[in-house]
């Protein structure tokens, strides 16, 4: 009888060691649930906003040629072409909006420019003579744009309106001009815009200027039009604010 006893007490205080080895839970604990931690979304880069910039430009593949019409009418001469070319500078000034659109970001907004330079053509011999000169122009243009997926790069198209200033001089088959006159022109530009930095970008871009047809006259009455249509190039920086 005292055998059986001892040999309960036993296996009772094995199973208690057990238990309390074992770690013991009464109904109520509840076991601690371990979560990793979400890594963070990446965020669009933020191209909005006011920037300000400047450029280096060069103007090419105008299309001028002097046409001399005197004043009873007829067949005009022409003694040659001053199709302007040169190297420009430039300012501007501009802001820009950014939405999502179709999973891209899409920006866009106005610009306001202005541009001088040394853009001119010109021929002169015995008795022919004539000049042109692009002195100024100001523009305002709508730019608009998709980030590359990296959103670091814009590429992006513009349209818009520029008024120029020239300097025009005529002296041929009888005409005597020499003066300046202003003219409007439609543009459209492609370019590519790369961020360095949060607030400074390199960019470079090709410009078509269509401006008209300016008649211009002397006092004698000899007319001629000016056609100063050109290609434009530039490269610039922008800065961010």
């Amino acid at each position: 009888m005292f055998k059986s006893i001892a040999i309960s007490a036993s296996i009772l205080l094995v199973g208690d060691t057990s238990a309390f080895a074992g770690g013991y839970m009464t109904p109520g604990d509840e076991v601690p649930l371990i979560v990793a931690p979400q890594e963070p979304q990446p965020t669009a880069e933020n191209w909005e906003g006011l920037y300000l910039g400047g450029a280096l430009g060069y103007a090419f593949g105008a299309d001028d040629r002097v046409g001399i019409t005197p004043p009873s009418g007829g067949r005009a001469h022409s003694p040659g072409s001053v199709d302007i070319q040169g190297v420009t500078y430039s300012l501007h000034a501009g802001y820009r909006w950014q939405r999502e659109l179709r999973g891209r970001q899409f920006v866009t907004g106005p610009e306001l420019a202005y541009e001088g330079g040394g853009a001119d053509d010109g021929f002169f011999r015995p008795g022919e003579s004539a000049s042109s000169e692009l002195d100024s122009l100001l523009s305002l243009r709508w730019k608009a744009g998709i980030l590359n997926m990296a959103e670091d790069t814009l590429f992006y198209g513009t349209v818009g309106i520029s008024r120029g200033e020239f300097n025009y001089s005529v002296v041929a088959a009888g005409m005597n001009y020499k003066g300046d006159f202003k003219d409007n022109a439609w543009t459209v530009s492609l370019g590519i815009e790369k961020r360095l930095n949060a607030r400074v970008s390199l960019f470079g871009e090709w410009e078509f200027r269509q401006f008209g047809k300016t008649a211009l006259s002397d006092a004698a009455g000899y007319e001629t039009q000016a056609t100063p249509k050109h290609h434009h190039i530039r490269i610039g920086a922008n800065f961010s604010f």
